[in-house]
């Protein structure tokens, strides 16, 4: 049974980016899988500040929710990074959490692609949603994305849905009126 993580950073607690993660959720636990979802909103992950007691062996300096994800993130076969668009990229708090996988890395002799520590191996997929529906819309946060989790930490994409034309960020959602609710859940399905 595949054991899926789904992180929610951002958004309101009805709102598009959760109406996504509903269908999404709902199809893989359909498709037999276990999930957990995790709420940034609830639970504080700070961004790192680069202290390096992770490295010496040390606990974490921060104090917020970061060591209660550890056990999640290391018992997910797959990490799913949901969140609205911010400033044309991931939220904040998806960003901080990442960050903070730096703690995570072990040094590595033959690192993968030039590397010079070993990250968790895991699969990665990302939900996203926009009032913008235009070519460019997503282009920053799926950068990130592929840049930060797939070619530097090494985790396998396993796809993206990224979902446009939600409405305005002043009203009410509107993603149930486009296409988008039944491609995540036919994602979720699809694992």
């Amino acid at each position: 049974m595949k054991r899926v993580l789904v992180v929610v950073g951002g958004g309101r607690p009805s709102g598009n980016t959760a109406q996504l993660v509903d269908a999404f959720v709902r199809g893989a636990r359909e498709a037999g899988c276990q999930v957990e979802r995790v709420s940034l909103l609830q639970t504080e992950v700070k961004g790192c500040l680069g202290c390096n007691a992770c490295r010496r062996g040390r606990p974490c300096v921060m104090r917020d929710g970061f060591a209660d994800l550890v056990p999640k993130i290391e018992g997910a076969d797959l990490i799913v990074f949901a969140s609205p668009l911010y400033f044309w990229t991931l939220s904040s708090r998806i960003k901080a959490l990442i960050e903070r996988f730096y703690s995570l890395a072990q040094a590595d002799e033959n690192p993968p692609l030039g590397r010079y520590e070993r990250y968790p191996d895991k699969e990665c997929a990302l939900l996203m949603t926009a009032a913008d529906n235009l070519f460019w819309t997503f282009e920053q946060a799926v950068s990130y994305y592929r840049f930060a989790l797939v070619n530097y930490i090494g985790f396998r994409d396993r796809g993206m849905v990224l979902a446009g034309g939600c409405g305005p960020t002043e009203g009410a959602p509107q993603i149930a009126q486009t296409g988008h609710l039944e491609e995540a859940y036919a994602f979720g399905r699809s694992l």
